[in-house]
């Protein structure tokens, strides 16, 4: 029998296929908008002027300053530009920094998004924003931050480099893996992410072999949109709570760290809901936890919170910050029990569940 349920669907229209990023002048007209800002990192500065010519006269300048965590402090500037030029949209071009800095723009001017991603990321598909001040990555979630048109262009992501594409993938993973057991899970949702882990763990190891093979880059870019989908769905529990606080409080990667804390986070869940953690012990093998550690180890995933630069020192005033505040979680914790998957992943102990 199952539960009840309520589900939302996404109002976001998503264009996927190979090449459609050619067309983004053409959802730029749709959205009724004439002056578009371009999004990027500094990384991928070359690549927003490129598409900014591309556009021609829809676009209204490039703004290429994005940052990992979304600093408010970049958002400001960002916002200063935009309003200088007249910019009457947003188009961001790359991973989760740059979308995160077309949502926060949104989300305090409700400027139409179009977003362009070329990672795994899968925050473009998501009404979340992530933002950092003060040392503090907070959290909100708010309809003007979902992007009004994503296009996915698989061709986009050949240059992405193996290890980013691995770590990126593990990304998304978490999202789809806390999925199953979220509050509020709905047998839609539940569905969609078992597709999604399905088919990264079916797409990384070919993209180890083959980094240009267009089809397994495709199905991993599939799989962002499922498992971004899922969390924009249903709520976020410790192990976003726990990637929150290293990313905003002590700048740790954020896709490395979500690849490293998933095993341990997902294994420490897995004691009290093992058969709703199921689909992920049945795809990857072993228990739940187990078997993600084992993926992360074969596919070349960072396995330990001290290779990514985390000192020892630091583990106590993370667990104090990410018992703050905490996510609903399945298996009640406090700060000892934060403080031990943390030690477990600073050590890249192989997980028991």
């Amino acid at each position: 029998m199952i539960r009840p349920f309520t589900y939302a669907g996404s109002p976001a229209h998503i264009v996927f296929g190979n090449g459609v990023s050619s067309d983004v002048g053409t959802w730029v007209e749709k959205r009724g908008c004439k002056r578009a800002l371009v999004l990027s990192t500094p990384h991928q500065a070359a690549e927003g002027e490129a598409l900014a010519t591309r556009l021609g006269p829809l676009a209204a300048g490039v703004f290429s300053g994005a940052a990992m965590h979304t600093p408010v402090e970049v958002t400001e500037a960002a916002l200063a530009q935009a309003k200088g030029l007249n910019a009457d949209c947003v188009v961001a071009l790359g991973g989760g920094s740059t979308t995160g800095l077309g949502k926060a723009i949104a989300y305090r001017t409700d400027l139409p998004q179009i977003v362009i991603p070329t990672t795994y990321a899968g925050s473009e598909a998501t009404p979340i924003l992530g933002q950092t001040e003060n040392g503090v990555k907070t959290t909100v979630r708010d309809a003007r931050i979902l992007p009004e048109v994503v296009i996915y262009d698989p061709e986009l992501t050949i240059g992405l480099p193996v290890a980013m594409s691995v770590t990126s993938g593990l990304n998304a993973m978490a999202h789809a893996a806390e999925a199953l057991y979220a509050q509020d899970r709905n047998p839609v949702s539940t569905l969609m992410a078992a597709e999604g882990l399905r088919a990264l763990k079916q797409a990384l190891p070919i993209l180890i072999k083959d980094p240009t093979n267009l089809m397994a880059r495709g199905d991993a870019l599939y799989a962002a949109w499922l498992c971004g989908t899922v969390l924009g769905t249903v709520g976020m529990a410790l192990h976003h709570k726990i990637c929150h606080t290293l990313g905003g409080s002590f700048d740790m990667p954020h896709a490395e760290t979500h690849a490293v804390m998933l095993p341990h986070t997902i294994g420490f869940n897995a004691v009290v809901v093992p058969e709703l953690l199921q689909p992920v012990a049945d795809i990857f093998g072993a228990s739940a936890g187990a078997g993600l550690y084992d993926f992360a180890k074969a596919v070349g995933a960072p396995l330990t919170l001290r290779e990514l630069g985390l000192r020892q020192g630091d583990l106590d005033r993370a667990a104090e910050i990410a018992s703050k505040n905490p996510y609903w979680n399945p298996r009640p914790f406090d700060r000892a029990a934060i403080r031990a998957v943390l030690q477990d992943a600073w050590e890249g102990r192989r997980p028991q569940h």
